[in-house]
C-alpha cells in the first residue's frame, strides 16, 4: 500500500528531531523501523536525503527541499481534513507573519483584531524583526518588507510606497539649529541603524542631483521603533517611514526637516509569500483581509 504521506511525516519528524532514536520515540516506533523507511523513502525518489554520521544527522540539498515541501503538503493535508471535519465552512490554523518592527506595531498590529473578529479560528504567529528572513527556512507563510527586494521565487504583492522622512524633536532643534542643507547633517547626531542592509548614508537631493551623507550618530538601532523613541526624546536626528511619523509631526512632537531635498527618498513595501499551487485557505483569507486595508493605512 502507498502510504507517501506517513513517510513524509516520519521524515519530518527525523529532521526535526535531530535522530533516529529520538524520531522513533516521539513517534512510538523502533530506530530500525524509522531507518528503514528513510532508506525505503531514498530509493523512491532515487537520491540521498539524509548524511547520516556518528555524532548528527544533515540534510542534503535534495532533503531540504523535500523536507520544505513535505511541510506544506503536510500542512494542508491536515487543514483539509479539519475543514471538512467542520464542515468546510471557515478557514483556520496558524499563518506565519514576519514585518519590521515599525510596520508591525503601526500598521498590522491594530488590524488584528478587525481580522478575528472575521476569522476567530485562525491563529496568527506574529514575528516582529527589521532583519530579512529566510521564509523556507524560517517556516514564514507571509514577509512583509520595506525596500528593495532581492530575486527569489517568492511572490510580491505591492503594498504601497513609504516615503523616509528625516525628523527631530522642536528640543532638539531649538538646541542643535534646523539643517539647512545635507551638509548641515554632518554637525549633527544621526541616529541609525546596525542590521545588515542598513547603509550608514542617508541620499538627498541637493542643486537638482542626487547625493549621499556618510553620517554617524550615538545610536544604532535594530529597529525604527527605538530610533523614533530617540527622536521623541530629543537625542537626535531620525530617517523614518512617513507611515512611522506621520502622527507624531500632525501632533508637533516631530518636525521634518531637508523636506525637499529628501523627496526622492522613497521605497516600495511588499507582501511576499511562498508561490505554491494551492495556497492554503487560511493563508489567502489574511492576505485578501490584510491587503486592501494595508493600503489605505499607506495612501493615509
Amino acid at each position: 500500500m502507498d502510504n507517501r504521506a506517513g513517510e513524509m511525516m516520519v521524515f519530518v519528524r527525523v529532521v526535526e528531531a535531530g535522530s533516529f532514536s529520538e524520531a522513533a520515540r516521539l513517534l512510538h516506533m523502533t530506530p530500525s523501523t524509522v531507518s528503514k523507511l528513510i532508506a525505503r523513502l531514498e530509493e523512491r525518489v532515487g537520491v540521498r536525503l539524509i548524511e547520516r554520521s556518528t555524532r548528527r544527522l544533515s540534510l542534503t540539498k535534495e532533503g531540504q527541499f523535500y523536507y520544505e515541501r513535505s511541510q506544506e503538503l503536510l500542512a494542508e493535508l491536515d487543514e483539509t481534513e479539519q475543514q471538512l471535519a467542520q464542515g468546510g465552512s471557515r478557514p483556520h490554523g496558524v499563518v506565519r507573519v514576519n514585518a519590521s518592527v515599525t510596520f508591525g506595531v503601526r500598521a498590522l498590529e491594530p488590524l488584528l483584531p478587525g481580522f478575528w473578529e472575521a476569522y476567530p479560528d485562525i491563529v496568527v504567529d506574529l514575528s516582529l524583526s527589521d532583519e530579512i528572513v529566510d521564509l523556507y527556512l524560517d517556516r514564514t507563510d507571509i514577509a512583509f518588507r520595506v525596500g528593495k527586494l532581492q530575486d527569489s521565487n517568492l511572490i510580491a504583492r505591492k503594498i504601497g510606497t513609504a516615503r523616509r522622512k528625516i525628523v527631530g524633536s522642536p528640543a532638539y532643534l531649538a538646541r542643535m539649529g534646523v539643517p539647512q542643507t545635507p551638509d548641515d547633517l554632518l554637525h549633527h547626531n544621526c541616529l541609525g541603524f546596525n542590521f545588515r542592509r542598513a547603509a550608514a548614508v542617508w541620499p538627498l537631493r541637493e542643486n537638482g542631483l542626487i547625493v549621499e551623507r556618510m553620517l554617524s550618530g550615538t545610536l544604532m538601532a535594530n529597529n525604527g521603533e527605538t530610533v523614533g523613541r530617540m527622536a521623541l526624546a530629543g537625542v537626535g536626528l531620525g530617517r523614518l517611514g512617513d507611515y512611522h511619523v506621520r502622527g507624531y509631526i500632525e501632533r508637533g512632537e516631530l518636525i521634518e526637516v531637508l523636506g525637499d531635498s529628501a523627496i526622492t527618498d522613497s521605497e516600495d513595501i511588499h507582501a511576499l509569500y511562498r508561490g505554491t499551487q494551492h495556497m492554503p485557505q487560511r493563508v489567502r483569507a489574511f492576505l485578501d483581509y490584510m491587503v486592501p486595508r494595508l493600503q489605505h493605512y499607506l495612501e493615509g
